[in-house]
């Protein structure tokens, strides 16, 4: 199945596969981290999937192959249950307008909600108690988990995955004072979302005030995010849970934002930058890896979070110097 070449037992069965500390005998698990050596030494696995160059002597049967993770993760498909799946068709219970465009094979299910003049793509899925906005677009082969709330006029692409919880086209935060009142700023704008991006649980993407939110091709969104009216993120980004992003900032392609980053609106963030869990970007970023609040270029942060944590044995040292000059 791997094309590996095993050190062991060629009669071993294998009946499943797990993580060194929790694998059991009957079954398989994987190295490829010399930090794991220790888990590796104690794993009850049966066999263990390891690189053509692993050197150690273990007692537990080896399958040397060139990529010990890859191939793990083709033996957990092997045992994995089978996908659950979605017949087409319209649930009973589902409400769906007559002028609702549906394609081919499309799976509305039970309380789904899709309003008047939204179009579905072919072989699209609408999970259980999801609301499709008055035309809104959807593309096909999308699967919306259940409970999924999609405003008005949103445009979706294809192969999108968006999972239960989340809000997409909300109103953008957007208030104005008059005469020592706030008043609402009409969001007016859609929210543009392009093909193969992935939208965690509970994670909101708001509607623009005019104009669009668009989040580009490939991006992958985790859980419990934030993204503000207006806001643009570049292609094959991604945005780790719990990060907030503010109202027109520009976040260039194949950018990482750890878990926890808050960005200040109308900010841009360039191309291939990486900013750090829980870092605070208060301007522009040109590039680079970025932590801290403020965020600063990281070697930056790390230099000044060492010399604060020497501050104490310089403040005795000090005390020491003054007491002997009798300061």
């Amino acid at each position: 199945m791997c094309g590996g070449d095993l050190v062991g037992d060629p009669s071993l069965q294998i009946t499943g596969a797990a993580s060194l500390g929790e694998a059991v005998p009957g079954e398989i698990s994987f190295y490829s981290d010399p930090r794991y050596g220790t888990p590796l030494r104690k794993t009850r696995a049966s066999a263990v999937f390891v690189p053509p160059d692993f050197a150690e002597s273990i007692a537990t049967a080896q399958v040397r192959v060139a990529n010990p993770i890859k191939v793990f993760e083709q033996v957990v498909l092997k045992f994995a249950p089978k996908p659950i799946t979605f017949g087409p068709g319209i649930h009973s219970s589902a409400v769906v307008d007559p002028s609702a465009h549906l394609g081919g094979r499309v799976s509305i299910q039970p309380y789904a909600v899709i309003e008047a003049g939204a179009r579905i793509g072919d072989d699209t899925i609408i999970g259980a108690g999801s609301y499709v906005g008055h035309e809104t677009v959807i593309g096909s082969a999308c699967l919306i988990y259940p409970r999924v709330t999609i405003r008005e006029r949103s445009r979706i692409g294809s192969r999108v995955i968006i999972h239960s919880g989340a809000v997409i086209g909300a109103d953008g935060f957007g208030f104005e004072m008059v005469e020592g009142r706030h008043e609402k700023i009409q969001q007016l704008g859609i929210v543009q979302i392009d093909d193969d991006v992935e939208i965690g649980a509970n994670t909101t993407v708001d509607r623009a005030r005019f104009g669009r939110t668009w989040i580009q091709q490939g991006v992958k969104i985790d859980n419990l995010v934030q993204i503000a009216h207006n806001v643009v993120i570049g292609k094959n980004s991604v945005i780790v849970a719990q990060t907030g992003i503010s109202g027109s900032t520009r976040v260039g392609e194949r950018v990482t934002m750890a878990g926890q980053v808050g960005i200040v609106g109308h900010v841009e963030i360039a191309d291939g930058s990486v900013i750090a869990a829980q870092s605070g970007v208060s301007k522009s970023v040109p590039g680079g890896v970025w932590f801290g609040y403020p965020a600063r270029p990281i070697e930056e942060t790390k230099q000044q979070i060492a010399w604060i944590r020497r501050l104490g044995k310089l403040f005795e040292r000090v005390k020491e110097i003054e007491k002997k000059l009798g300061l």
